[in-house]
């Protein structure tokens, strides 16, 4: 999914490309605030299963976007986290947020607490 250095490519294509699969996002927000294990994130992610989410965290991890920490410990202890370019996605979770709640405003619909972003 990474295109090689000599590619030439339209950044929003990219993005797009990169950020695309019913998972990928529900991932990378839950790495906003900190660093996680594998069975923390499967159980923030109500549906996602073992598979899938070892699939995303593999795709996320290629892409540059999340960081994969395997300490030497028995039984292995692994921890993902965003890395500088993925910490940069808060901005667009940011922007999404927004427009869900102005969508969800004009569309009188009736929603649940979520945790408020950090919107100025």
């Amino acid at each position: 999914m990474k295109p090689n250095n000599n590619s030439v490519v339209c950044p929003a294509e990219l993005a797009i490309q990169i950020l695309s699969g019913k998972w990928k996002l529900y991932i990378l927000k839950n790495l906003m605030d900190g660093k996680k294990r594998f069975s923390e994130l499967q159980r923030a992610i109500p549906g996602i299963t073992q598979r899938m989410l070892s699939k995303q965290l593999r795709e996320l991890e290629a892409c540059g976007l999340i960081r994969r920490t395997v300490y030497p410990v028995v039984p292995p202890m692994v921890e993902y986290e965003l890395t500088e370019i993925g910490k940069s996605l808060e901005d667009v979770f940011n922007a999404i947020h927004k427009w869900g709640l102005k969508y969800v405003e004009a569309m009188s619909i009736k929603t649940l607490e979520c945790q408020e972003e950090n919107s100025s």
